[in-house]
C-alpha cells in the first residue's frame, strides 16, 4: 500500500501539466542555462527570458493529457505477453515423477537429461557447419556419376556383343566361312 500511494500521486501530477508541457530548467556545464520544454499539437515555442536556451520537444495533439508513454504498459502483467508463453507455463503444471525434470518424485531428474539430449540433437540438425544429410547426398551424387558411367560402358560393350553374335548367325546362315582370327596367346 506504502508503494501505491507515491504511484498515484506522480500520476495525478502528470495530468497537472500546465497546457504548454513540462518545464525543466537545468544548468549546462558551460553554465547556461537551458529549459526543456515538451509543447503539444501547434502550441507555440515559448520565448527564452535573458539569455535562457528554451528547447522544445513536440508531441501529437493526442498525447496532451495521457498519462506517459513509459508508465502506459506494465510489460509483464499477464495481458502483454503472448499466448504461447502463457500456454508453456502451464505444460509444467503437476509434471513430476520420471522424465519430468522436477525435483519433486522419483526419477525426477531424468526428465532433464531427456531435455538436454533433445536440445542438442535439434541444435545438431540445424547447424550450419555440419550436416550431414547435405553431406550424404553429395556423396550419394558421386557415386551415381560413377555408376552411370560404368553402365554406360558395359551397355557399349553388350550392344557390341550382341552385334557380333547376330553378325556370325547369320554367317552361318548364309553358309559363309567365319573370319580367320588371330590365335591368342
Amino acid at each position: 500500500m506504502k508503494r501505491l500511494i507515491p504511484a498515484a500521486l506522480f500520476a495525478a501530477g502528470a495530468f497537472a501539466l500546465p497546457a504548454h508541457g513540462q518545464n525543466s530548467a537545468l544548468t549546462d556545464p558551460a553554465g547556461e542555462r537551458v529549459n526543456q520544454i515538451i509543447v503539444y499539437g501547434d502550441d507555440p515555442c515559448p520565448a527564452s527570458p535573458d539569455g535562457t536556451i528554451t528547447v522544445c520537444a513536440r508531441k501529437d495533439e493526442q498525447e496532451r493529457f495521457r498519462i506517459p508513454e513509459p508508465f502506459r504498459d506494465n510489460p509483464n502483467a499477464p495481458v502483454n505477453q503472448a499466448w504461447s508463453q502463457r500456454v508453456r507455463a502451464y505444460e509444467t503444471v503437476g509434471a513430476f515423477g520420471v522424465n519430468s525434470c522436477s525435483a519433486v518424485g522419483p526419477g525426477g531428474a531424468t526428465g532433464c537429461v531427456l531435455n538436454l539430449v533433445n536440445r542438442a540433437y535439434a541444435e545438431k540438425k540445424s547447424s550450419p557447419d555440419v550436416q550431414f544429410g547435405k553431406l550424404i547426398e553429395e556423396e550419394r551424387a558421386k557415386r551415381l556419376e560413377t555408376i552411370d558411367a560404368e553402365a554406360a560402358a558395359e551397355q557399349a560393350r553388350v550392344e557390341q556383343i550382341e552385334k557380333e553374335y547376330e553378325a556370325r548367325l547369320k554367317r552361318e546362315r548364309d553358309g559363309e566361312p567365319a573370319p580367320a582370327t588371330p590365335a591368342q596367346p
